[in-house]
């Protein structure tokens, strides 16, 4: 007789635009079906998406200006009746998957923000559907803000009220900023950022390495001083930031390639930079290519396995660089970047504009090419990422202990990198 699947939905936000959620999200449904245990994994977009490639607004990068130009009080008040409006429809489906699962998880990706009560408010929707079904939670690898409203610590309090069987983060910095919000626990793991894993999911191979083809992974800078977790300059702030370095690159004997993450913003922001007069000479040259807009996962990991070298604002261009062992520069705004760099031991090639200034970019990626990924730390990346996702598995699943030794396990994470 055939045994029952065990049913585990996930919340993330897997169809967003920006396909890094999607390289996060495909990894952790990858990696919780890995046990031959008969698990099914369903993936609920947090947003209401059910594939990628949906409709896109043009207006969004000028919706996105006018929220900016908004004071704070107005502007929460504006995302929180759109947010809630829509959860009123979610609501419903969210509840019949969570009542036919056997267990939920919350993760991967940066959740645990205070992004206008966006997240806060679908997050405590989920935590009251979980309560109202008494399913067991997992939050898995999420990342952790630093500053909390009050509307958003009580949201995300709902946490007190359901079995949660698992909790972790993704870097030092989150979990420093969960201990702050939540002094009397649940203390939770560190465990590297399920994206890590995508060399083991991807379906794209690497094109061959000629050391000269750089990739910019360009962002609306709206995007980045809308989210940014600091208030100092960001850099590549702006389309003459980006064609400065775009000349220094190519002055260096460099291709260029300017691609985007797949927000529709990031791309219309790419063509405005080559939209000028000596960018426009390297196009034609060749030296300078704007790549087609990803509209999947797929498409953007074959952009990222075609170069040689990567820079990026964007966490998810950077992790998936790293799993294909392709070297890659970190632009800082977030404190979400700068601690995966940490994590892997690739603080030296974290771009921080208070103290690195982007003139040093140059400099910095003929050192990456040359030194490439350290084999030793990115195996013990890989084997932590890897153990992380088995103890999840073993939190919500107990039967499955027969696999793997705890023990081990605990001590691969314990030795992790920090």
């Amino acid at each position: 007789m055939s045994r029952t699947p065990f049913k585990i939905v996930v919340f993330n936000v897997k169809y967003s635009e920006n396909l890094g959620d999607g390289i996060l999200a495909l990894c952790i449904e990858h990696g919780l079906a890995q046990t031959g245990g008969g698990i099914e994994v369903e993936t609920v977009d947090l947003a209401g998406r059910h594939g990628f490639g949906g409709a896109s607004s043009s207006r969004r990068r000028h919706l996105l200006k006018l929220l900016q130009r908004l004071p704070k009080p107005v502007r929460r008040l504006a995302v929180g009746f759109f947010v809630q409006r829509a959860l009123r429809r979610q609501r419903g489906e969210w509840e019949r998957k969570i009542a036919a699962a056997d267990a939920v998880v919350i993760g991967g990706g940066n959740l645990f923000q205070d992004d206008d009560l966006n997240f806060p408010l679908k997050i405590g929707t989920v935590l009251d559907c979980v309560r109202r079904f008494d399913r067991p939670l997992g939050i898995y690898a999420v990342g952790v803000s630093a500053d909390w409203s009050e509307p958003a610590r009580r949201l995300f309090a709902r946490i007190g009220g359901v079995r949660l069987l698992h909790v972790s983060v993704r870097d030092r910095f989150a979990y420093d900023s969960w201990r702050s919000h939540f002094p009397a626990g649940p203390v939770p793991d560190i465990i590297p950022d399920p994206g890590l894993l995508i060399g083991q999911v991807a379906h794209t191979t690497r094109g061959p390495n000629r050391g000269n083809k750089v990739a910019i992974c360009v962002t609306e800078p709206v995007v980045l001083t809308r989210h940014a977790s600091h208030t100092g300059p960001i850099p590549l702030g702006d389309a003459a930031g980006y064609r400065k370095l775009i000349e220094a690159l190519i002055e260096d004997g460099l291709n260029v390639t300017l691609f985007c993450n797949g927000a529709t913003e990031d791309h219309i922001f790419a063509r405005t930079i080559v939209n000028e007069g000596s960018m426009a000479s390297h196009l034609t040259s060749g030296v300078l290519h704007l790549a087609d807009r990803p509209a999947d996962v797929e498409q953007l990991l074959r952009l990222l396995n075609a170069a040689d070298a990567i820079i990026s604002h964007r966490l998810h261009a950077c992790i998936a660089a790293y799993s294909f062992g392709i070297p890659h520069i970190g632009l800082g705004w977030d404190k979400k970047v700068e601690g995966f760099f940490r994590s892997v031991g690739r603080e030296a090639y974290f771009v921080d504009a208070e103290h690195v200034p982007v003139s040093d970019i140059p400099a910095l990626l003929r050192a990456a090419l040359a030194q490439g990924i350290d084999q030793e730390r990115y195996n013990l990346t890989m084997d932590c990422a890897e153990t992380g996702m088995r103890r999840l598995r073993f939190a919500l699943q107990p039967g499955l202990v027969s696999e793997y030794s705890i023990a081990d396990d605990v001590r691969g994470i314990a030795a992790g990198p920090r």
